[in-house]
């Protein structure tokens, strides 16, 4: 059985190097996120969380790196491990920042593995192998920029991906600086990559080549998808037309959040 690693925190505004982090820990076994409550997090921090703690456990679900998601729902103590359902953790692992003495000696008297992550280790965004697909299963494409990774992004990937294999294609820095103008985009293209790359509904994330809305031209036309899927902000550009012309499939959803999550939008969440 691969060894079950344990990581503690709040997680409160996911980006990269938490994303990093995750999958480094989930190299060392089967990893199991410990998420501080939305209580936990106002006594560690003295404010409220930016994100509720379902929102913070719906996306965490979604990386694939994550084995579970257990909630912490009691006050938590940053230096020791609670109670939880399961298999005994064999390893409580960190970043630098978070490493105590008092951790240590959590683990030591608890007979769990302690192990630190270092910083150098969650440098660069790894780009993963092409995916294993089964034949017979439909292509789907969807496009975009990204920038401001969160939830709603979260969920049109999962409804996506119900239609087939999902291939997202992010908007090069170039053409979303044309397109939306400075300081678009906040993120590089491949951080951006990456950041999709990691959710679980997607198959493989890629870059853009091509110019203006259909920037993804070329990759549609190497990937060949049978479906090209946009939510209603999406449906623009002639992206009808071309699906059209190039007998895809093309598949309008409605932009809605998952079952009792807030409604995000990268707009919102920049401030621009």
């Amino acid at each position: 059985m691969p060894k079950q690693i344990v990581i503690t925190g709040g997680f409160d505004d996911l980006r990269s190097r938490h994303i990093r982090f995750l999958e480094e820990s989930a190299r060392l076994g089967s990893l199991t996120v410990l998420l501080w409550s939305d209580a936990s997090l106002r006594r560690l921090t003295g404010a409220e969380p930016k994100f509720p703690e379902a929102e913070r456990a719906y996306v965490l679900n979604a990386v694939r790196f994550v084995s579970r998601v257990e909630l912490v729902e009691r006050p938590a103590d940053p230096d020791s491990l609670p109670e939880i359902p399961g298999p005994r953790p064999d390893c409580w692992v960190v970043e630098v920042a978070q490493d105590t003495s008092a951790k240590k000696s959590f683990c030591t008297a608890h007979r769990i593995g302690y192990q630190v992550i270092p910083d150098e280790n969650l440098l660069g965004f790894p780009e993963a192998p092409p995916p294993a697909l089964a034949a017979n299963r439909k292509k789907v494409i969807a496009t975009g920029c990204y920038d401001w990774f969160h939830s709603g992004h979260v969920r049109f990937f999962e409804e996506v991906s119900g239609y087939g294999d999902l291939y997202v294609v992010v908007g090069h820095d170039a053409n979303v600086r044309q397109l939306k103008g400075a300081p678009h985009p906040m993120h590089s293209q491949d951080e951006r990559r990456y950041l999709v790359g990691a959710i679980r509904f997607v198959a493989q994330a890629l870059v853009s080549t091509g110019e203006g809305w259909l920037d993804a031209e070329p990759e549609i036309e190497r990937l060949r998808p049978d479906i090209y899927a946009v939510n209603e902000d999406g449906d623009r550009g002639g992206k009808r037309e071309f699906c059209t012309q190039h007998g895809i499939e093309y598949l309008v959803l409605k932009r809605a959040p998952a079952p009792g999550l807030p409604r995000r939008s990268s707009t919102e969440l920049r401030g621009f």
